[in-house]
C-alpha cells in the first residue's frame, strides 16, 4: 500500500472514531407565543447526571406570566406555579424525556416566552469539552510521536 493510502485509511479511522465519541452538548434558545386558553409542550431528552439549566422569559399584554411545570420521565410532576422570569438548574437523576408545560389555559390574552435551555453532558465524571480536549491532545501527541519514530527508522 502507498503511504497516501495508509494516511487516507487513518484519517478515516480517527474521523469515524471521533464521530462515534464526540455528543455535542445541547443549547437551544427558542421564542414562542402561548395563546390565551392554551398549553405549550416543549420536551428535552436527557441523560444521568447530566447538567441542565432551564431559563425562560415571558412577555404579556398585562401580565407576564403562565403557570409552568415539568413533567419527569417517571411521571411525577413538579409545579413551579405562576412565573415570570425562571431560572432553574438541576442535575438530572432519571434518563428520559423531561416535559416542559407552559399553560396560559387562565389568561385569554396571548403571551411570548423565550425560552433557553443546556443541557452539559459528564463522560466518566469529567464535562464532555475536558474529555474532549483530553482526547484530542492525546492523539495530537500519539501522532507526533509516530512522526518521530517513524523519521528514525531509516
Amino acid at each position: 500500500m502507498t503511504k497516501s493510502r495508509r494516511l487516507l485509511i487513518r484519517s478515516l479511522f480517527v474521523a469515524i472514531a471521533f464521530s462515534i465519541i464526540v455528543q455535542l452538548a445541547e443549547a437551544t434558545t427558542v421564542n414562542f407565543t402561548v395563546h390565551g386558553g392554551e398549553e405549550v409542550t416543549k420536551t428535552i431528552s436527557i441523560a444521568v447526571e447530566d447538567r441542565v439549566l432551564i431559563r425562560f422569559t415571558v412577555v404579556g399584554q398585562y401580565d407576564s406570566s403562565l403557570h409552568f411545570y415539568i413533567t419527569y420521565p417517571n411521571g411525577s410532576v413538579k409545579d413551579f406555579g405562576k412565573v415570570g422570569n425562571f431560572h432553574y438548574p438541576f442535575v438530572c437523576d432519571a434518563e428520559g424525556e423531561y416535559v416542559l408545560h407552559f399553560s396560559n389555559t387562565d389568561s385569554t390574552v396571548d403571551k411570548l416566552v423565550t425560552l433557553d435551555y443546556e443541557v452539559q453532558r459528564y463522560i466518566f465524571g469529567i464535562p464532555q469539552m475536558l474529555f474532549l480536549t483530553i482526547i484530542i491532545v492525546v492523539v495530537c501527541v500519539a501522532a507526533v510521536a509516530a512522526f518521530v519514530l517513524m523519521g528514525k527508522l531509516r
